[in-house]
């Protein structure tokens, strides 16, 4: 077994991706004292076009395109010299960047396209949890929809359809009654709204409980569980509406104690690795289990293969450390020799959006108050302002999603982090903007 290379007095990266979720990121690395020139492929990114470069080469496109992208990209960061690639979203991990970037002197922070199927193929997923005796909901797999609907048919209690394939987050529909089940399998199934992603459909029980995700890096071997997060989906208040990629989360998430997250460290996180080893995969990046907290115990909603977002937003606004050097010993298989601490500081993220969001909505929109915004904090509190769907046009920094900000504060407790964030959201003005004033809430009053 070769010694994994040492990270680098100084490193250049490249940063895939232009989100919230990738701002975090850029904005943590760029207070790393190892960077040596940041790269990013997000060339008018209202929060990551400040950050870096711009690189040419983008592995965006119709997917016949993309194998050459990454053939290019290959060769550029060759001539460029980059030492590690920090992938965000999880398109370019299943389409395969780990596997064209990845050499012997250059790092990839994120699994293969083998490991990345744990998000881009749900049916894979579930078979291999199956595999594990991973507790996770029960579910039936289709790929004709009359069959999918005869079952559901013969079902009398609610259900959860969900597109196997990647949706953006958007192609999980619970359905109270048979004739919702019957318009989600419609709209997957036989009006594609999802695409390919909808070839195969999985139709789950539904769960009840407290949601809860745990984040993790893991090298394929060793695995540092990350302070438990709490994402709020529901677009309305007191979780109600349709559910959305992320109105908010906060950090560290007191839905959990000790036991339980040795529980699921031991049930979920390591037979998981072990099952990704019997295939012969290697997994190194964030292994991130959505889960549900259910009377029978934790039981897993959904692997993802990288950071969430919004939960990205609070944890690393709360992580102590050179993120350069967490990241790359992550990518090298040198976690067990690494060590992670985060700000006693509780961290709350709550998501500014755009009118009509998750439906359809306007861009473009002129975006005013974000400096003043950050300059609320006072003493040893920090308001930051992540960058999700915006970009630079004609000098202003203007809506291009339906995400636009992820508002963080850190505070004393999470009250004072809630209401921080919350008055930052006043002070920041686009046209039809609207957010969530209760993430949080639930554990404020709880604690």
């Amino acid at each position: 077994m070769p010694k994994p290379p040492a990270c680098p007095d100084k490193v250049n990266v490249l940063l895939i991706g232009g989100g919230g979720r990738e701002h975090a990121l850029g904005w943590k690395i760029k207070k790393s004292g190892r960077l040596g020139k940041l790269w990013i492929d997000a060339a008018k990114h209202g929060g990551l076009a400040p950050l870096g470069e711009c690189c040419p080469t983008t592995t965006s496109g119709p997917f016949h395109e993309k194998s050459n992208n990454l053939f290019q990209l290959r060769g550029w960061c060759d001539e460029n010299d980059i030492h590690l690639v920090v992938v965000g979203p999880e398109v370019p991990l299943a389409d395969g960047i780990h596997d064209a970037l990845a050499t012997d002197t250059r790092l990839v922070f994120g699994p293969s396209a083998d490991g990345a199927r744990l998000e881009a193929d749900k049916a894979f997923a579930k078979q291999l949890m199956r595999s594990a005796n991973v507790p996770t909901a029960d579910a039936r797999m289709f790929t004709i929809p009359e069959d999918a609907l005869e079952y559901v048919r013969t079902k009398e209690e609610p259900c959860v359809i969900k597109a196997a394939g990647l949706a953006a987050g958007k192609g999980v529909m619970i359905c109270s009654t048979l004739a919702e089940a019957e318009d989600a399998i419609a709209r997957v199934m036989v009006d594609r709204e999802f695409g390919d992603s909808g070839d195969t459909l999985l139709i789950e029980e539904m769960l009840s409980g407290p949601e809860v995700s745990i984040l993790a890096l893991t090298d394929g071997n060793s695995c540092w569980i990350l302070d438990p997060a709490q994402d709020h989906k529901r677009v309305g208040e007191g979780d109600t509406g349709p559910n959305t990629g992320g109105m908010g989360a906060y950090c560290p998430a007191s839905v959990l104690d000790e036991d339980q997250m040795a529980t699921v460290e031991r049930d979920i996180l390591v037979p998981i690795l072990d099952a990704l080893k019997r295939e012969g995969i290697v997994y190194r990046g964030v292994l991130y289990a959505g889960l549900m907290l259910t009377k029978a115990g934790p039981k897993v909603l959904e692997f993802n293969c990288r950071f969430g977002d919004p939960e990205c937003q609070p944890l690393l606004a709360r992580l102590k450390g050179d993120i350069i050097k967490i990241l790359w010993d992550t990518a090298a298989g040198n976690l067990a020799h690494t060590s992670i601490e985060f700000d006693e500081r509780p961290a709350c993220c709550v998501v500014m959006c755009s009118e009509g969001y998750p439906g359809a909505y306007e861009k473009g929109k002129t975006i005013q108050g974000i400096d003043t915004a950050q300059q609320l904090g006072t003493g040893d509190e920090q308001v930051i302002v992540f960058h999700a769907g915006t970009k630079h046009e004609g000098g202003e920094i203007v809506t291009s999603g339906g995400r636009v900000l992820g508002v963080t504060a850190l505070a004393k407790d999470l009250d004072r982090a809630r209401a921080l964030a919350n008055e930052a959201c006043t002070t920041i003005h686009f046209e039809g903007s609207f957010f969530r004033s209760d993430i949080g809430a639930k554990a404020s009053s709880e604690g």
